[in-house]
């Protein structure tokens, strides 16, 4: 038998990003991460996720931290690692889309501060919708990564995600992420798939997954052997669950194989060691809760990514009706049929989610509809894979005509009009951004800035008690 040629599979590292938002609702701060970087350094990560998703809006809100001062302390840690952060195309890091100026602007600013790959996806799969974000990183000569995100239902067949491929590369991506946040694809569909992309395609092929249905390593495994470039991993303390296989248990499923890592497992097991007393913390702390801990095959039928359980828990918990929980989940494939059946991931997670909430509290669905339910039903959102529920749509927008074009087509430039908003609170250029993705939740932090500064309170109000999608 021919020896095989090595191939060793590069590794995307998530615990500063990903991990500890799927599990602990993104409370890690800066001061925490910031010891452990130099060993992070010397591991030689393909990258290491740190930035974007939901860690924007919780270092404001909840953490009192600016968000880029945390990637500038990350940045001049890591001397020989690329950072790397997600991009929700046209809804940047917030959750509604931001005309073109605002767009081209957070990118070419994450680039100037540190991020080196920026990995983009539309919640719809709209390509539309990351047209924007790919030529401004391109510009700035960053590295865009274009996410599909990967799911199940009439629509989503090999052929589907073959042609995002291929739209993917001729939009001048320089490799592609299989985002499955929800933990359905299953290893042999993971064969299937990445032998079908690399075929279709040139560029390397990353695979993001999370344990939450119990397959992952296995999938990485299968995927790796039929050609994924790069998976995400994260370190055994905030690894499985809702988060993504552990690193150590992947370096060491492909030692000695075409696919090692050449990773230092000791170098490994002292990182661990610093995270670990973190999350013991977050356990006393009453941030992870156990039930994200454990294997649900439920998320094969419900197809619920993992910050969205979490986020589902703590909505019920509010209301005082965690014993809705599964009658909840069962809601959420009905609602995601009605609007189109798009992938489950934010903002589109939060939208159906919020929407099941209210159509099972109600008792009748749809008698309450959020704005963000009425927005994606008028097409705002961009196009879905399939057609949204007629009579549903009637019921949610009236006569109002839906828009068919890109939906940042009919936004006007922000920029000029959210400078001068905040002009009187501005320390750094990096602040208008801030703020545009996040008016009430970064004024509330630049006062509380001021106060540090000044010693005297001019906040209003405890943004904690404010409603947070994860």
């Amino acid at each position: 038998m021919a020896k095989q040629a090595k191939r060793p599979v590069k590794i995307t590292e998530t615990i500063l990003r990903d991990a500890h938002q799927s599990l602990i609702a993104t409370r890690m701060s800066t001061e925490e991460m910031l010891p452990v970087i130099e060993k992070m350094d010397k591991v030689g990560y393909h990258s290491v996720e740190c930035w974007g998703g939901a860690t924007f809006d919780a270092s404001l809100r909840f953490l009192k931290e600016d968000p880029w001062d945390r990637l500038r302390k990350i940045r001049a840690g890591f001397k020989n690692t690329k950072l790397q952060m997600l991009f929700r195309g046209q809804n940047i890091l917030g959750y509604r889309h931001y005309a073109d100026d605002v767009v081209e602007y957070f990118v070419q600013k994450s680039i100037a501060n540190g991020i080196d790959i920026i990995r983009i996806f539309d919640a719809l799969n709209d390509m539309r919708n990351l047209e924007s974000t790919v030529k401004a990183t391109n510009k700035e000569n960053g590295h865009a990564q274009i996410a599909i995100c990967y799911t199940l239902g009439d629509a989503y067949t090999i052929d589907y995600y073959v042609k995002l491929a291929k739209d993917i590369e001729s939009l001048g991506a320089s490799s592609i992420c299989i985002k499955d946040m929800a933990g359905l694809l299953v290893p042999y569909q993971a064969t299937e798939l990445v032998t079908a992309l690399k075929k279709a395609v040139k560029i390397p092929i990353n695979l993001h997954t999370h344990y939450t249905s119990g397959v992952a390593s296995m999938t990485y495994m299968k995927a790796v052997e039929a050609g994924c470039d790069i998976i995400d991993t994260a370190m055994s303390p905030f690894a499985l669950g809702t988060s993504q296989p552990a690193t150590e248990v992947m370096v060491e499923t492909f030692k000695g194989t075409p696919y090692d890592t050449g990773y230092d497992q000791k170098l490994l097991a002292e990182i661990a060691d610093y995270f670990r007393p973190i999350k013991d913390k977050a356990l006393e702390k009453g941030l992870l809760n156990p039930k994200v801990m454990g294997v649900d095959i439920k998320t094969l039928l419900y197809q619920v990514p993992g910050g969205m359980l979490s986020n589902l828990v703590s909505q019920l918990k509010e209301q005082k009706a965690e014993d809705k929980y599964y009658e909840v989940l069962e809601e959420v494939p009905r609602v995601r049929k009605d609007f189109g059946e798009p992938p489950l991931v934010t903002p589109s997670s939060q939208i159906v989610g919020t929407q099941a909430v209210l159509n099972v509290l109600t008792g009748e669905r749809y008698k309450m509809v959020t704005k963000e339910s009425r927005a994606l039903l008028s097409g705002e959102y961009g196009r879905t894979a399939k057609p949204f529920n007629k009579e549903v749509q009637k019921k949610v927008i009236g006569d109002k005509k839906p828009i068919t074009c890109r939906p940042a087509d009919l936004l006007e430039p922000e920029l000029k009009k959210i400078e001068a908003e905040i002009a009187e609170w501005k320390e750094q250029d990096e602040d208008v951004l801030s703020y545009a993705l996040f008016p009430q939740v970064a004024m509330e932090y630049f006062k509380y800035r001021q106060a540090q500064k000044t010693g005297v309170d001019v906040t209003e109000g405890d943004s904690e008690n404010k409603a947070y999608p994860v």
